[in-house]
């Protein structure tokens, strides 16, 4: 009998902790979908050159940095840059092929990073995104062009007069 009851125990333990597992990996998939058409939603809005709704997905208080190593801009800086693009419909169309996103254990955070298919071929945009007032909103987008590492000598080799310069007026800061 003792037996039998250890045994039902040891069963009803793993039971719990199988539903505890399956709860926690559950846990923000809601909200994952919720980020993934936010982003996808913020890609199409800048295809189609729609300034306002583009810029709606960035919190007040947030950060673009792109590939260049001198952009990195806050808000209202990326929207003056980005302003005459828009205007002349000279945007960037970016899809998604992967994304990933995590979140903080409040669930109030989360960051992602994704693989996206661009004019300039895979680039990955990372960022960390926030939800205000009910909506997920991006307080950081970094976008970063992706280096093969067969070409990465030559890639070193091509951009190394051009970077060459700024190396060195930043070290003189």
């Amino acid at each position: 009998m003792k037996k039998l009851i250890t045994l039902q125990s040891f069963i009803l333990l793993l039971f719990g902790f199988s539903l505890l597992s399956a709860q926690s990996k559950g846990q923000f998939e809601k909200e994952k979908s919720e980020i993934s058409s936010m982003l996808d939603a913020f890609n199409v809005a800048a295809a189609k050159a729609d300034y306002n709704t583009y810029f709606n997905y960035f919190a007040e208080e947030s950060t673009f940095i792109g590939t260049d190593a001198t952009e990195i801009w806050n808000k209202k800086e990326f929207m003056v840059w980005a302003k005459p693009h828009f205007d002349k419909k000279k945007t960037w169309n970016f899809t998604a092929l992967k994304r990933n996103i995590h979140f903080s254990k409040d669930g109030k955070l989360a960051w992602f990073d994704e693989l996206l298919d661009t004019q300039m071929k895979i680039c990955r945009g990372s960022g960390v995104v926030e939800k205000i007032n009910g909506s997920w909103k991006i307080r950081q987008y970094v976008l970063s062009m992706t280096v093969p590492n067969d070409v990465v000598d030559k890639v070193v080799a091509e951009k190394t007069v051009l970077e060459d310069a700024l190396i060195q007026q930043l070290k003189s800061k």
